[in-house]
């Protein structure tokens, strides 16, 4: 097994370390001084997944457990967990409904859900607000090495587009507009990250869509156990697809990235911390403060994204208003000079 596949399958496990099975609906904390938090992040070997594990941690300080005792630095009382779900569309829907309090997503799908538009069109969800940018997400188009060299090549083949309920299945329909090609022109599946892997890998299926930082764990294993390659999205329709939907940006995944691949052109767009507006103003302080602190640095950094998500750009680019707490965070870092800032972890606000 090679150095990329360990790693990632050590984030793996240790992603899933970070959970805890919590109930959905309304929150009910074991002790009046704990508070449970859940992050919606994505399915397991994608990006989201380990990354929300690894904030989980990074803002999580249980009762009892002490400041900064846990080799972490959070909001005392606080007992955060990452949830696997569909993505980011299945992200927001559960932040509506009460089953998450924090979410993933990308900067498209927030916009979409804070403006009524796309797949929440007449529906907005106008408490959506922002935490943090986070990093950038590259649209993968996985196949095998020399199956096919165009996203045109794909008509008539068997493709897994994402999970109903994805920010990819959304990405996915978008490059197939732009290539000319309808739904009814493939064999569409609809497949979880890990599962189309398998499938592409066991012939089952010649291609499958991913939005994710790149490397997203799941391609680095299946080009472990095949050769693969990745689509290319060409500049004139990179371009139509930017001026289309302003949140997607040009990209290239870089050579070597996954093995045996070259550099290819594609879009990307930015995964996003979000919440709604009636998460309180000092929790959302706390958490954002917690997600920032430097010595929390390495809980992030162990993952291979980790290093790109950056306090420099974290109000970059929102796709919707930021939460009044984060807000708060921002304005008081940016006016407090750098040796006299506190790392000290806040207490719980009332309920």
């Amino acid at each position: 097994m090679s150095s990329l596949c360990r790693r990632s399958l050590l984030l793996l496990l240790a992603a899933v370390a970070a959970i805890v099975a919590l109930p959905t609906g309304t929150l009910v904390a074991p002790a009046a001084e704990a508070r449970f938090v859940r992050i919606g992040t994505g399915p397991i070997g994608g990006t989201y997944f380990p990354i929300g594990g690894s904030i989980a941690n990074m803002i999580s300080e249980p009762p009892g457990a002490g400041p900064c005792s846990r080799g972490a630095c959070g909001v005392p009382g606080l007992i955060a967990a990452a949830v696997s779900t569909s993505g980011s569309l299945d992200n927001v829907r559960q932040l509506v409904a009460g089953s998450i309090e924090l979410a993933l997503c990308q900067a498209d799908i927030a916009r979409d859900a804070f403006a009524g538009e796309g797949e929440f069109a007449g529906h907005p969800v106008r408490p959506l607000r922002a935490i943090a940018n986070l990093f950038p997400e590259a649209l993968h188009v996985v196949v095998r090495e020399g199956a096919m060299h165009t996203i045109a090549d794909l008509r008539g083949k068997r493709v897994s587009l994402g999970e109903t309920n994805s920010g990819t299945l959304t990405a996915a329909r978008m490059v197939l507009r732009v290539a000319g090609l309808r739904l009814r022109d493939i064999t569409a599946r609809y497949e979880r990250l890990n599962r189309s892997m398998d499938m592409l890998v066991g012939g089952e299926i010649d291609a499958f869509f991913i939005v994710g930082g790149a490397p997203v764990a799941a391609v680095a294993m299946a080009s472990e156990r095949m050769p693969i390659a990745l689509l290319p999205i060409p500049a004139a329709e990179v371009e139509r697809l930017v001026a289309a939907h302003p949140q997607f940006i040009a990209t290239t995944i870089p050579a070597g990235t996954y093995a045996g691949v070259g550099a290819t052109p594609t879009i990307a767009v930015r995964a996003q911390l979000v919440t709604l507006a009636r998460l309180p103003d000092d929790l959302v302080f706390a958490i954002t403060r917690a997600l920032w602190d430097p010595r929390n640095r390495k809980l992030l950094d162990i993952n291979p994204i980790g290093p790109q998500i950056r306090i420099e750009n974290a109000e970059e680019h929102l796709a919707v208003p930021l939460h009044p707490g984060a807000r708060r965070y921002y304005a008081e870092r940016a006016t407090t000079p750098p040796g006299e800032r506190s790392d000290a972890s806040l207490p719980l606000p009332d309920r």
